[in-house]
This record gives structure tokens, C-alpha cells and sequence, in this order.
């Protein structure tokens, strides 16, 4: 399989502008995520909209494509990093994993227990969960819950504690196993074109998760469990918490 990995990085971040450039002990963030990534032993590249992001990793010899400033996620950005480069390149990739710009310390590891789902002929899309540990974690609706079947792919993801502990009010981690989901993707070459061009789901507008759109549409998402969820920076707060 050949696999690339795409860094989406926009500098106009709602809460953190120009996150991508911050210093974190003497590299951007954005440098340090590229890194970090091909230690995993893949390709990567970053998807940017911004010429000073563009000018940063051309600075330190990586990787870049220009893409839209019209996208409204990092998956279309993808999408329409990946034509662009193998039009640049020539080359033609199986495998797709988009790799979150905010996490400078992201475990290698993890990037290649994602391609590891793509040897299971029936998966679409990957991603990875971790176990709960906590109950108040449960009930957060800002922690997504999965739930997965018995070959690890998902059956559907929630804000909401799923499953819903009916009989008993307390100690709901002593009745079930509950997974955080960590939202980090990759793809099939040709199942990414094809999910950009889907409209939004009921189960998507309701839940407010893109993820439900492609379950909606019988797109099958192999799940991986790990242990670190890593560590993002989307606020000042953050960084210096980092530092």
C-alpha cells in the first residue's frame, strides 16, 4: 500500500490565530507535527491555504500544496490536496490518513496502527477510540463516544453516553465499556473523493459529527484502541500548559 499523510493547516483558527506558526521550544508546531509524522515511515505533506504556512514548510524542507480557502473541514481539504499532488507528482496513493495540525507530539505509532486497518479488505475509513476511564467523561458531550462491534468497526458515535446505562444511575463503568472517540481518520484514495461529495445526514445535523455521515451512507469505519490520546493545542491556555 502506498500512503500518504496530509497535515490540513489554516492560519485564520477561530480561537488560536496563526496556531500553526507558534514557537514550541524552538520549532513551529506545524514542523514539529511533519516530523512527528514521518517517523511513521510514510509520505507526508501539508495542505495549507495561507502562503506564510506555505513559506514556513518549504523553510524546513518539507512537503506543501495550496488548496481552497472555501473548505469546510480538513477532510475536503484533503481531498483536494491529494488531486493536486499526484497531478504534481505523478503518483498514485492507496491509503489517505489525515493527521490533526495541533498535535506537535503526535505518537508515530499511532499513525501506523491506522494504516494497519487497511490490510482488513472490508475497511473504508479508520480511526482510533480509547477506553474511558472516567465517569464524568461519560457524560461530557464534548468527549464523543463510539460504539463498535466485535470486528472493531463502528457502529455509531455519540455526545450523548452511549450505550445508556438504563437500570443503574451509578457507577456506569462497572456495567459497560465506554470509548472515547480521538478524531483522527484515513482513508481509501477513492472513498475520500467520494465522501466529500455526500450531503449532510440527519445523523450528522443532529449529532453535529461528520463521522455520522459516512456511517449513514454504509461506509464501513475499522476503529483501533490506544492507549495516548495525544496532546492538541487549540487555545493560548494550552501552549502554556505545553511550555
Amino acid at each position: 500500500m502506498r500512503i500518504l499523510g496530509i497535515i490540513p493547516s489554516r492560519y485564520a483558527s477561530t480561537r488560536f490565530p496563526g496556531k500553526p506558526l507558534i514557537d514550541i521550544k524552538g520549532k513551529s508546531m506545524i514542523q514539529r507535527v511533519y516530523e512527528q509524522a514521518c517517523k511513521a515511515g510514510i509520505e507526508v505533506i501539508v495542505a495549507t491555504d495561507d502562503i506564510r504556512i506555505e513559506d514556513a514548510v518549504k523553510k524546513f524542507g518539507g512537503q506543501v500544496v495550496m488548496t481552497s480557502e472555501k473548505h469546510p473541514s480538513g477532510t475536503d481539504r484533503c481531498a483536494e490536496a491529494i488531486e493536486l499532488h499526484e497531478k504534481q507528482t505523478g503518483n498514485k496513493y492507496d491509503i489517505i490518513i489525515n493527521i490533526q495540525g495541533d498535535e506537535p507530539f503526535i505518537d508515530p505509532k499511532n499513525l501506523e496502527l491506522l494504516a494497519a486497518c487497511f490490510l482488513d479488505k472490508d475497511t473504508d475509513i479508520a480511526t482510533l477510540i480509547k477506553k474511558i476511564g472516567f465517569e464524568e467523561d461519560i457524560h461530557n458531550p464534548n468527549h464523543v463516544k463510539a460504539v463498535v462491534n466485535c470486528k472493531e468497526f463502528a457502529m455509531y458515535f455519540s455526545r450523548a453516553p452511549i450505550p445508556y446505562n438504563r437500570n443503574q444511575a451509578k457507577n456506569w463503568l462497572n456495567e459497560a465499556v465506554y470509548y472515547k472517540h480521538i478524531g483522527i481518520y484515513a482513508y481509501r484514495s477513492h472513498v475520500l473523493k467520494e465522501i466529500t461529495n455526500l450531503t449532510t445526514g440527519m445523523l450528522e445535523r443532529v449529532e453535529s459529527l461528520e463521522q455520522n455521515r459516512w456511517l449513514e451512507n454504509a461506509y464501513r469505519i475499522k476503529t483501533r484502541l490506544v492507549e495516548d490520546e495525544g496532546i492538541s493545542i487549540d487555545t493560548p491556555e494550552d501552549l502554556k500548559k505545553i511550555n
